[in-house]
Parts: structure tokens; sequence; C-alpha cells
């Protein structure tokens, strides 16, 4: 029995470029959903840790607004000894709400930063559905129907009224 031989050297290397070729073809698309969803979920992490700063803050901003109550100002010095007790109240509660007012620009600070980090996980859900589905999709959805072309701004144009002049009736002198 003869053997055909193929040259094994040339037909390896062709077989191995065009499963390079094809493994590539299909990785780049899964690296790059790979990579909006890693995005998506970094921020979904970092959403977390603003939540968990909310919590803790808002506990803090219960507790001073508690605290902060005449009576428990009172309660709070009632072991310290002055000649000047109101002056002594009047400085806690000076510091209770200087603490008060910082807590809550910090939680306007992480209520501002958490719904951008909600804007930027929805963008990045919507790229990585994107490239899900691929080009062709995201161009049917941008065709806009020809009975709202009028209507692209977003608003329908209203028709200006026009007032109608009221006519002063002019009083009599009487004489």
């Amino acid at each position: 029995m003869k053997k055909t031989s193929f040259p094994m050297g040339i037909m390896t290397k062709s077989t191995y470029l065009l499963t390079v070729f094809a493994l590539t073809l299909l990785a780049v698309p899964a690296m790059a959903q790979s990579a909006a969803q890693d995005r998506a979920a970094q921020l979904r992490t970092q959403l977390a840790d603003v939540q968990a700063q909310q919590t803790d803050l808002q506990t803090r901003l219960d507790q001073i607004n508690e605290d902060i109550k005449p009576e428990n100002i009172e309660r709070s010095l009632a072991g310290v000894g002055s000649t000047h007790p109101e002056d002594l109240r009047e400085a806690r509660r000076r510091q209770l709400e200087t603490q008060r007012q910082g807590i809550q620009s910090q939680l306007d600070n992480l209520a501002a930063t958490r719904a951008r980090l909600e804007a930027a996980i929805a963008a990045a859900d919507a790229q990585s559905y994107r490239e899900t589905v691929g080009p062709n999709a995201s161009m049917e959805t941008t065709v806009i129907p020809k009975s709202t072309k009028a209507v692209e701004g977003g608003t329908i144009p209203q028709k200006h009224r026009v007032k109608k002049r009221r006519r002063h009736r002019r009083r009599q002198v009487r004489s």
C-alpha cells in the first residue's frame, strides 16, 4: 500500500491560520460585550457602596435630629456644672446643627452621585444590549415612522392665541 502524502506543513499552517482568524472574529464581539457588562458590574458595585454610605449617614442624621431636641441637650449636659448653663446648651445646639448641616450636604452629594451612577448603569446596560443584538437592530430602532415626523422635536407646536382687546367703557361724567 502506498500512502498519498499531502504536505502536512502547508495543510497544518493554513488550517491554523483559518482557525485563528475565525476565533478572532468570534472573540472580538465577545470581549466588547464582556467589557460593557464588566463596566455595568463595576458601576453596580459603586452604587451599592454609595447606598451603604447613604444609609449610614441617614442613620447618623436621624440620631443628630434626636439629640438636637432641647430636652435631650439638657439631659446630655445634666452632669456638667456651670454658672451659665444656657451658654453650654447653646454651644451644644450649634455643634449639633453644624454636624447636621455637614451630614446633609454629604447626603446631597451622595444623592447626586447615585443619580449619575444609575444613569451610567442604564447607559452601560444599553450599550451591552446593543452589542448583543448587533448593528442591524440598532439601525432599525432609529427609523422614525412617517406619521410622527412632524413632532420630532418632542413637543407638538401649538398655535399662538391672539388676545382679543377689551373695549373699555368710558365713564360718563355726571355734572
